[in-house]
């Protein structure tokens, strides 16, 4: 699985693909020679109780992903409040500010851009990104409260916890199951979505308004729900690569590539989000 972000390419830990960086064919050839039952060398021995192979004090853990997401989302955040507050959307500073948001967002797309054809996790890049992904994220978030009132972005910021938060409970109780199949359904769909966004923008850029009409009015509401759908899916495929990069012990500072994953797509589904509430406020 080379990705499973709806912007980005990054390495994956899927038990499909062989695995993260080798780590699964190896574990499993090591695991299968010295242990014909075992098909996971993490696994407990049922004859010794002891682990059929020797634990890595090096491997990624599940606190390690929660503690990096968290400082990268809280770099996001504080990024966010801090372009909110300095960075007004008004009539005397409106150029300004969306110019801003528009060269952060940029620098943030470079910034992914070079991490994800990196061998190795960079947490400055990552945190590099989260920052000026924040400045934007701020700006329009100004703006929708400005022009839409403060409810649409509370509603869109809810919005977002809440799928994160119903894909996390639909994965674990198994009602979500990745396969290759899903993996590659979803893929091909979100390049399908984001050919058509663009081709809508550059329409607009031609022409004036909405293009295609695509973000606006009720098929703007209709392709913001495909596009959180699509978002809870890749939410699910980022929760697989974190249980197999757990299960399979990938290195600890793999799980700066987690939180770098789990923050673009929570990214994506929270300007899905916050598109359908502007439509539905009626000043789209």
């Amino acid at each position: 699985m080379r990705s499973s972000n709806p912007v980005f390419s990054r390495r994956g830990f899927s038990r499909d693909n062989g695995g993260y960086a080798g780590f699964e064919a190896q574990h499993a050839q090591a695991g299968t020679a010295t242990n014909p039952y075992a098909t996971n060398p993490y696994a407990t021995d049922p004859t010794t109780g002891m682990p059929a192979a020797p634990v890595n004090s090096n491997a990624m853990t599940i606190d390690d992903v929660v503690s990096r997401t968290a400082m990268t989302l809280g770099t996001l955040v504080v990024t966010a409040a801090l372009a909110w507050i300095f960075l007004p959307v008004d009539a005397a500073n409106l150029n300004v500010s969306y110019g801003i948001a528009i060269g952060a967002m940029l620098v943030a797309f470079v910034f992914a851009m070079i991490q994800s054809f990196k061998a190795k996790a960079s947490p400055g890049l990552i945190l590099a990104y989260a920052a000026f992904e924040g400045v934007f994220l701020g700006v329009i978030s100004s703006a929708t409260s400005t022009y839409f009132g403060a409810g649409v972005v509370i509603q869109a910021v809810m919005g977002t916890m809440c799928v994160f938060a119903g894909v996390l409970f639909a994965y674990k109780m198994r009602w979500i199951r990745v396969t290759r199949r899903f993996t590659g359904f979803v893929m091909a769909a979100a390049v399908g979505f984001m050919l058509l966004m663009l081709t809508n923008l550059l329409i607009s850029l031609i022409v004036g308004g909405d293009g295609l009409g695509l973000r606006s009015g009720p098929l703007g509401i209709l392709f913001g729900v495909i596009g959180i759908i699509l978002g809870a899916c890749f939410l699910a495929l980022d929760f697989k690569q974190v249980e197999d990069g757990v299960a399979y012990g990938a290195p600890r500072e793999e799980a700066w590539l987690a939180a770098f994953g789990l923050t673009t797509t929570l990214v994506w589904i929270y300007i899905e989000m916050l598109r359908i509430f502007q439509i539905l406020s009626g000043n789209d």
